[in-house]
Formats: structure tokens, C-alpha cells, sequence
């Protein structure tokens, strides 16, 4: 039994690319979160730019 857990807690603790991907993820989700909250606070203001700027061409 001891010989199961040492080795469950070898294989745990040497693998960090689980937790790697997982702080990726997390940030990943971060920046979309900062992209979506953007988009929906300056939509409006960049449409009407963008609207002004084609007029004009």
C-alpha cells in the first residue's frame, strides 16, 4: 500500500503540464473576457468612427 501511494505521488507531482495548460487556459479566458468587455464598451463608439470615416471617403 505504501508502495501505490509513493508512486501515485511521484507520477502526481512530476507532471506539470497539466498545470501548465491550466494557467494558460485561465489566462486565455482572461484576455477574452478583457476582449469581450472592450467590444461591449466601445462598440458603439468605434461603429460610428468607423461609420464617419467611410462617409468621408
Amino acid at each position: 500500500m505504501k508502495k501505490l501511494i509513493a508512486g501515485t505521488r511521484t507520477f502526481f507531482t512530476r507532471k506539470e503540464e497539466g498545470a501548465t495548460l491550466a494557467e494558460y487556459g485561465l489566462l486565455l479566458a482572461l484576455i477574452a473576457v478583457v476582449c469581450l468587455a472592450a467590444v461591449t464598451l466601445l462598440g458603439s463608439k468605434i461603429s460610428t468612427m468607423f461609420a464617419t470615416l467611410a462617409g468621408s471617403i
